[in-house]
């Protein structure tokens, strides 16, 4: 696990190796352990490279090159197959002397080329300076786990694994994107390739970009290498889906142990990261995991620690804790949104930030349960969404034509969880009822519904609408129901924005965080299953859920009561924080900025409900302004 930063410059600048340093200097939290370069200065490649050593610590520095320097990666992430790949490939003939996977990489792109990522079984971004061709092939993992940024600046191509190094190197100036304001108000995360940043693109999960560099010209090409596709397996019974998913998950996990430092896992006390916990502690057998949990003094429904401690006693882990606290906020917020580069969904962000500091006491790589909800559909939205469905299939007596339909008399035994989404339901069904599925699904996602007064018409307005860039993912061909299209746009939309989170909280503490529930074989795996047997009667985690019946303690089984990570910041912001609070979002330079309607803020800041998110995105993008187009850094608390 580490961080790059690269850029192909033909002009002969002489700053141009100052720019690398700059550019890795910004992304030294990444990788402490050491520091690298490869110049090519006559061909214009420079690479740079910031590594936190995991695997094979002694011989896997980077860059690496082949013994002739005709192939150089710099690479961040894990290829968990790596032992498989090596032993296919030294049986082919390649000279591999270490056990560190970027070597593997390095030596399988030699042999398959830029076919060599549908071998790889990991989260995964690099780029590799391929000199005999003349061009740098550049790839993200197929779930888009790890990160990785691009802008194309006249003749110059620049990369990194965060937008700050892209901004650090002087090639791209500091201008917010318009578009990217627009997502973020609506979903709280960018769509697409966008980003926050004018002329600074990333990677979408599944993609290459290959830059030819021939005749000292760019020609940038990117693909789309792998996506999702739902090919139903109609041979199979219900029983045998439980029993293969209950293999593939205790593979990747048994994959995901795999590293020569210290190891622990997140435990949160829900289904998701209970089962990895569990999992991981029959798998190390005679070794002790080390779990890390955090919670918040504001009362019960903030505080899950019984749960995580109920788990930790089932598996004999050693357990460690943290308890966050709301006057930390003015310190925490700043330097969480410096690491993170753009706003983030959710204020999640800030007890994954504190357990991931925790965690980096003990262990240097951190097992985690992200991916759960969006892959084994936990969200009760979808439960919300396929009740209207079969409201209006019974209501019209159409649900016999709806391909895999949940009926209304099957769906009624699961209601009862909705008991506490009462706003969701009021919100959904206040306009609109039984229009197209994805006005619907939309309307449940949307953000800016509640917020969109708080911000100036001019920002709202132009020709770019969100919903469009929506309608494109959710509308997709091949996805035969709804619960696929509304899960297939989160794993597309959401779901990166949740990693981008994972990454950052985790590096900013210079750890490793793995995410063994979102090994691609899984996720192929569920994509073929039949909707009505995955999402059966509507049941939230069917599938999963009897996959791991066995493995958690039954008090996990049978929770009914889980929310995530719910953090109490609307109650900081009319509390301790509000001091802080509004100090940034009343602040002269916040109302100079033409973003806000000032009255309106000052009046959300002291209404907002107990898990209503305006005042965070409101937070979250005016410290964003701060730090990251106005570099102005005395909002910061970051030790070097």
């Amino acid at each position: 696990m580490c961080g790059f930063a690269g850029f192909i410059d033909f002009s002969n600048n002489t700053d141009r190796q100052a720019s690398l340093g700059r550019m890795l200097d910004t992304i030294g939290h990444r990788g402490p352990d050491d520091r690298g370069v490869a110049i090519d200065s006559e061909r214009g490649v420079f690479l740079g490279h910031q590594r936190l050593a995991i695997i094979d610590p002694e011989n896997g520095r980077q860059p690496m090159s082949v013994v002739d320097n005709s192939v150089c990666v710099v690479f961040n992430g894990v290829i968990y197959n790596y032992l498989e790949l090596r032993r296919e490939l030294l049986a082919k003939g390649h000279p591999i002397k270490s056990y560190s996977d970027t070597e593997v990489l390095l030596y399988a792109y030699i042999e398959w080329g830029e076919n060599c990522v549908a071998r790889f079984i990991g989260m995964f971004a690099f780029a590799i300076w391929d000199k005999n061709k003349n061009k740098v092939f550049c790839a993200r993992d197929r779930i888009g786990i790890k990160p990785f940024y691009y802008a194309i600046h006249q003749n110059t191509f620049v990369f990194g694994s965060e937008i700050k190094s892209i901004l650090a190197s002087g090639y791209v100036d500091r201008r917010a994107n318009t578009a990217g304001l627009k997502d973020y108000i609506t979903f709280q995360f960018c769509l697409d390739d966008k980003t926050m940043f004018e002329g600074v693109s990333k990677l979408e999960p599944g993609q290459a970009v290959t830059v030819d560099l021939s005749n000292q010209e760019l020609s940038v090409r990117r693909t789309q290498y792998w996506d999702l596709q739902y090919e139903i397996d109609t041979s199979h019974d219900e029983s045998w889906f439980v029993d293969h998913l209950s293999g593939l998950v205790e593979d990747s996990v048994r994959m995901h142990l795999r590293s020569d430092v210290p190891l622990g896992a997140h435990l949160s006390g829900g289904l998701d990261s209970s089962a990895v916990v569990c999992l991981a502690s029959e798998l190390l057998v005679g070794e002790k995991v080390s779990t890390f949990t955090g919670a918040f003094r504001d009362g019960p429904q903030y505080d899950e620690t019984a749960y995580a401690k109920k788990v930790s006693s089932f598996c004999g882990t050693e357990y460690n804790e943290v308890y966050i606290p709301g006057s930390e906020l003015s310190t925490t917020l700043p330097n969480l949104m410096y690491y993170m580069d753009e706003p983030v969904a959710g204020p999640g962000s800030i007890p994954q930030y504190y357990v991931s500091k925790l965690a980096a006491d003990k262990v240097k790589v951190v097992l985690g349960g992200q991916g759960g909800d969006e892959l084994f559909i936990g969200y009760a939205r979808y439960l919300v969404a396929y009740l209207e469905q079969c409201l209006s299939g019974a209501i019209y007596e159409t649900a016999h034509t709806q391909p895999y339909a949940v009926t209304l008399e099957s769906i009624v035994p699961n209601l009862p969880l909705l008991k506490t989404y009462k706003p969701m339901l009021q919100n959904l069904w206040g306009d609109g009822l039984f229009e197209s599925a994805d006005k619907r699904y939309f309307k449940l996602i949307d953000r800016s519904s509640g917020v969109a007064h708080l911000f100036n018409d001019d920002l709202l307005s132009g020709n770019y609408q969100p919903f469009e860039s929506f309608q494109k993912i959710f509308n997709r061909d091949g996805l035969h129901s709804l619960i696929n299209s509304m899960t297939y746009f989160d794993l597309k939309g959401s779901l990166p924005a949740l990693l981008h989170v994972e990454d950052r909280t985790s590096m900013a503490a210079s750890i490793e965080s793995r995410v063994p529930l979102l090994d691609h074989r899984i996720v192929e795996f569920m994509a073929r299953i039949p909707p009505n047997i995955k999402f059966a009667n509507g049941r939230m985690k069917h599938l999963f859920k009897e996959s791991v019946r066995n493995i958690v303690p039954k008090e996990i089984f049978e929770r009914k009561d889980k929310m995530g990570f719910p953090t109490p910041l609307n109650n900081w912001a009319r509390g301790v924080a509000n001091d802080f609070v509004k100090d940034i979002l009343l602040s002269p330079q916040a109302r100079q900025r033409g973003v806000y309607d000032v009255r309106s803020v000052e009046k959300a800041i002291n209404n907002e409900q107990e898990f209503g998110r305006a005042v965070w995105g409101m937070l979250c993008m005016e410290l964003w302004h701060r730090i990251h187009i106005d570099q102005d850094t005395s909002v910061l608390n970051i030790k070097s």
